[in-house]
């Protein structure tokens, strides 16, 4: 096992931020990185707003916050991972953008070092030939937002060595977090059984059994989900669900898979849900109106 205290992590967006919010947290350095300084910042400002939230609602104090926001630094390259144990992706879910980022990032990094991958659905075993180091690659998967969820997917690849199963299965019970370990298929456990219920439920909306606001309120008070899946939809992003179909429809070849023609529109015209104020629902006024 590899003792993790320096965690690297590539994407300052919705889940990088989560994932060096929790590690600070917890005690660990962390090292930031995107694609430009502007995004950095805007990534260090979404922690220290997060923060600054738990310590109004006494999730944690005053000193904590400022512990925690001294051991995030930003690195406008990866130079900046050359002494990480740990380095996790939590780029988009493209696995070309992905590939690309870990060819670029290895030859920066120590022998020993780790890299995970925050993918909710592509292949692990994969993304891990892209790397020169498979055996010390595996999935940790993350929930959305990373703070509040309990969860966290661990996934090895075929290659994933058992000490690198140990350490980051370690590394994630230091975070408070509790680990599922699933097996390298597509989606994994979470998204396989998420992901298809959401494209069902997008689906009864294009076939006209009910509207927007019907489908969320009858799963909300009928099958008791904290909430509806037109409304999740929009909460973790139309292009999320749709690339999570098309790995489950192109890896599984099984027809029950196939991404709704609706939530291709969506996607086309860029309503992507709550990031560009449209999606099932309309965020730009006071309260969400439903947008079918």
């Amino acid at each position: 096992m590899t003792n993790i205290n320096k965690v690297g992590v590539i994407g300052a967006g919705q889940m990088g931020t989560g994932i060096a919010h929790v590690c600070a947290l917890a005690g660990l350095d962390v090292v930031l990185n995107d694609v430009s300084e502007d995004r950095i910042k805007a990534g260090l400002a979404t922690i220290n707003g997060n923060m600054s939230r738990q310590v109004r609602r006494n999730r944690i104090t005053e000193e904590q916050r400022q512990g925690a926001l001294a051991r995030i630094v930003p690195a406008k390259s990866y130079d900046g991972f050359t002494d990480c144990d740990l380095v996790i992706e939590a780029a988009t879910e493209k696995e070309d953008v992905k590939r690309k980022i870990f060819v670029q990032l290895c030859p920066h990094l120590k022998p020993d070092a780790m890299v995970g991958s925050n993918t909710s659905s592509i292949s692990i075993t994969r993304l891990a030939a892209a790397t020169d180091r498979p055996e010390r690659f595996i999935g940790i998967h993350f929930m959305n937002p990373v703070p509040l969820m309990e969860l966290v997917e661990l996934i090895r690849g075929i290659a994933t060595d058992d000490g690198t199963y140990e350490s980051t299965k370690a590394f994630c019970q230091r975070l408070g977090k509790m680990v599922a370990v699933s097996e390298d298929f597509p989606a994994f456990i979470v998204n396989r059984v998420l992901m298809p219920m959401i494209n069902e439920a997008i689906y009864t909306l294009y076939e006209g059994v009910g509207t927007v606001e019907a489908i969320d309120v009858a799963m909300r008070l009928g099958a008791n989900h904290p909430m509806g899946p037109l409304q999740l939809a929009d909460f973790i992003g139309l292009d999320i669900c749709l690339s999570v179909m098309q790995v489950l429809h192109e890896g599984l070849a099984d027809s029950k898979y196939r991404p709704c023609p609706l939530l291709v529109k969506y996607v086309e015209a860029g309503w992507l849900g709550r990031k560009t104020q449209r999606g099932f629902y309309d965020y730009r006024g006071e309260k969400p109106v439903p947008t079918r």
